[in-house]
């Protein structure tokens, strides 16, 4: 049994002092706890003094930037109305319900298929493949366990915290068969857009429970293998085809990202209908450990701090 396991089984309110801990830490010295994180994740120190690469410029425009629309745009939930301001509600996933509390559920009024997740974390999805032998008290308690988390305590995600939490249901989508012959998941394709461009295209495929396939390819669709590393999580993948739609994804993506220095906007392409996914401003945390030192250089330098208003203090 790990530690974490033990402690929370046996003394459960020394993890949650730990967490009380490094929120404090994160609200009153949000640039020392983003440097102690950085340091432990990356092995190696976290420059904010000159940052280069894209890890360390996503740290900086975490703590330095303005940052008042992340919190809303990040939220899972609210981020589906500015997708529809920006004249894209056709590509949103059909909501089937939005509910505060677990206990709120009628599971009575969901289709027999459907996804439960938050609105406020990674990874933490319900899939529901056949309704009439799910155990709803068991999908309630996982879900109360979800939302009572204080997701970006520690990973160091202030604007994370600044969203209220609730559990959302959306429709199952399924893997078609032009997909199926790349990938045992459902892809996705992760949009890295600086300055309302989109230069990089991150795929992801044959995600289970522990790892994933990464593939990356610039906007004219050039194959990037080199880019990549493979870690204990990710492996890096084939090269798969392009869509026929990407142009128009292309296109989304650069629109819904135009206000930002930096975002990653997400979408699924399922028989051939783009699908949003999500939009994220610290992609891993601000720790990305599956790019080359060389091309977390190359993405930093479309990242221009010196355009950016605002004042630093060290």
């Amino acid at each position: 049994m790990k530690i974490k396991e033990f402690l929370k089984l046996h003394f459960p309110f020394l993890l949650r002092l730990r967490l009380f801990y490094y929120e404090l830490l994160l609200k009153y010295f949000p640039v020392y706890a983003t440097k102690v994180h950085y340091r432990k994740v990356m092995d190696k120190e976290l420059d904010l003094i000159n940052p280069k690469d894209l890890n360390e410029k996503i740290q900086w425009l975490k703590l330095y930037s303005d940052t008042s629309k992340w919190p809303d745009l990040a939220d899972k939930y609210k981020v589906r109305d500015y997708v529809k301001r920006c004249g894209f509600e056709s590509i949103l996933n059909e909501l089937y319900g939005v509910w505060e509390f677990p206990e709120d559920i009628n599971f009575d009024e969901l289709p027999e298929q459907f996804v439960l997740k938050t609105n406020n974390g990674s990874g933490d999805v319900i899939v529901v493949e056949d309704k009439s032998i799910v155990d709803e008290t068991l999908i309630r308690e996982q879900l109360r366990g979800y939302l009572n988390r204080r997701f970006g305590v520690m990973s160091v995600e202030p604007h994370y915290l600044k969203i209220k939490p609730c559990v959302i249901a959306e429709k199952k989508l399924v893997n078609d068969y032009a997909s199926k012959c790349y990938s045992k998941s459902i892809i996705d394709y992760k949009c890295w857009c600086f300055n309302g461009k989109v230069y990089y295209i991150l795929v992801c495929s044959n995600r289970d429970s522990c790892s994933l396939e990464l593939s990356l390819y610039d906007r004219k669709w050039n194959y990037r293998p080199e880019c990549l590393l493979e870690t204990l999580h990710y492996r890096r993948g084939r090269n798969i085809p392009k869509p026929s739609n990407f142009l128009d994804m292309i296109n989304i993506a650069e629109i819904l990202s135009k206000p930002f220095s930096c975002v990653r906007v997400d979408f699924y392409n399922i028989g051939e209908r783009i699908y949003f996914g999500e939009m994220t401003f610290t992609s891993a945390q601000g720790c990305m450990l599956y790019f080359t030192e060389e091309f977390l250089l190359e993405m930093g330098k479309l990242i221009d701090l010196k355009d950016l208003s605002c004042r630093v203090y060290f």
